[in-house]
This record gives C-alpha cells, structure tokens and sequence, in this order.
C-alpha cells in the first residue's frame, strides 16, 4: 500500500479504528457488536467506510469469519500504535482525577465477582453515590494496558510491567458432594464422577489435585463456570473441587475428605501504574482490601 495511505491514518475517525481492531482481534461482526454495544449492521457498515476510505479491502470473508488481508495487516500495525496513543492519553488524564465520581470498570471471575466483589461493592457503593462501579464477570483476562478494565483480580500475577499488583488473598479449596452421595476412597474413585475445569483449564492447580486423588473416577461435567460446577455437584451428579468462599456457602453440598486438602492459590489484583493517582480506583481498592482482612 502507498505511504501516503498510512499517513491518512491520522485523519481517521477514531470510531472506525476501534471498530476495525476489534473485528481483527475476534474475527467476527457479531462479536464486535456485543463488546462495542452496537448493532451487526453498524459495524458492518463502519469497516466498508474504513475500507473504502483507504482504498483497500481490509478482509477477508471466509468461512473461519473475517481475516486480515495483508493490507489489513500493514493497517493493523499503524492502528494499534495508534490505539497505544490513544489509551495511554485517557489513562494519564484519569490518574489525575482526584474527585470520588465516575466510572470505574472492575474484572473479575463469575463466582469471586457474585460471591465476594459484589458485597463489598455495595458497600462502597453506598458511602460514595457519585462512583458507578462496572464489574464485568470473565474467564478471559482483560488487558490493564488497552483498559479493557481498571481493576482487575485474578488467581494468576500479571506480567504486564506497567501492572501495579499485589496479593489480595490466599484462598483454600476444599471437595464437595452432595450429602446423599457416598464419600468415594481416596486414591480409588471408582464408581464415582467429577465434575471439573474444561480443558482450557485442565492445568489448574485443583483440577490436577482431584485427579491424582480419584483416577479412577469418569468425568460427569465439565464446565468453566464454578457456580455451574456448584450446582451440578448439589444434584448430587458426582464430587467436584471449589474455593471454599464459594462451596461453603452452596446448599445442598458438603466437604469430604479425600485424604489431604486442595491446593491453595493466590488472589491478585493489578492495575495500570497510570491510574495509581485516580482517587476513586485508589478508595476502592483500599476498602476493598480492607474488608477482605488485608
């Protein structure tokens, strides 16, 4: 593509840019419009604008969904920088908001967002009015970097070096099954089911744990989710292995002892060293860490 199509970048609608990364990334309009909040036909039209605006098709349709052509991948390059600019600029003038109001967009889990994060919130909530808390429950991680969220916890550190981190918790896991169903031999398992991580995440500490404890045990259920998990193990459809935070609070459910506990594993959360002056972030994170005895 002639330079002079890149140097246009510059000049373009910062709304066509976000819409044309996040087609790239998820490969799909569909997906696009969910994480953007606008329709399929709006995203559609905003690529053919940008495509047409430089004069080159930017992808390809094709039965995996959108990919990139290699005009798209040369454009692709330019509008991430440009993206880097752009949430670096938003990032600097949030860190120095002083005032207790606006938003603040939180990630975490499903269960530790339910169970945990959203009490607290409340709390918080009450005392400040003017501070309107977006917690947004995922598997995936969220990016620090192109603030797809402010604060983040999760059970892994961040390797991000702009990440400002720390341990919020230890958390204890323990086993469950319903009390009707008869407590399997650790070391054994036959005759029972589990119920456990999908594969995406079958390394886990705990789901390796259950394994070794029952290998001769079928998989009744796997699942991502662990209220999902919770609820299936209250039927009494087999033994899984959850945060105690969570299973202790389940009805219909009960600890069994397998022999030795679960794997512990540490709580983090992290946020971009640009917003470590935003009072609002700062207040909550310390109320929160606060009420969770740290």
């Amino acid at each position: 593509m002639h330079a002079m199509r890149f140097c246009m970048l510059q000049a373009m609608d910062w709304d066509h840019v976000k819409v044309f990364l996040t087609v790239s990334r998820l490969g799909s309009l569909g997906a696009a419009a969910r994480v953007l909040g606008q329709t399929q036909p709006t995203i559609g039209r905003r690529i053919r604008a940008f495509e047409a605006e430089l004069g080159q098709a930017l992808f390809q349709r094709s039965a995996e969904g959108f990919v990139l052509t290699d005009a798209g991948s040369k454009v692709l390059a330019h509008a991430e920088r440009m993206e880097d600019e752009a949430l670096a600029f938003e990032r600097r003038l949030a860190g120095q908001e002083a005032q207790l109001a606006g938003l603040l967009r939180v990630s975490s889990s499903e269960w530790f967002g339910a169970r945990v994060l959203a009490p607290v919130f409340a709390r918080f909530q009450q005392l400040h009015p003017q501070v309107c808390i977006e917690l947004v429950t995922d598997a995936r991680l969220f990016s620090l970097a192109r603030r797809e969220a402010d604060l983040v916890f999760r059970i892994r550190p961040f390797d991000d070096a702009e990440a400002v981190q720390r341990s919020v918790m230890q958390m204890d896991y323990a086993a469950y099954a319903a009390p009707a169903l008869p407590a399997p031999r650790a070391g054994d398992g036959s005759g029972c089911a589990l119920i456990t991580m999908d594969s995406a995440f079958e390394t886990l500490p705990d789901v390796a744990w259950l394994r070794e404890r029952l290998p001769n045990a079928t998989i009744a259920l796997r699942s991502n989710n662990r209220e999902v998990q919770a609820a299936f193990c209250a039927a009494g459809n087999g033994v899984t292995v959850l945060p105690r935070l969570l299973g202790d609070q389940v009805p219909g459910i009960r600890r069994i002892d397998l022999g030795q506990a679960p794997p512990k594993r540490e709580v983090w959360v992290g946020f971009h060293r640009d917003l470590r002056r935003l009072g609002r972030l700062r207040r909550l994170l310390d109320f929160t860490l606060a009420a969770l005895g740290k």
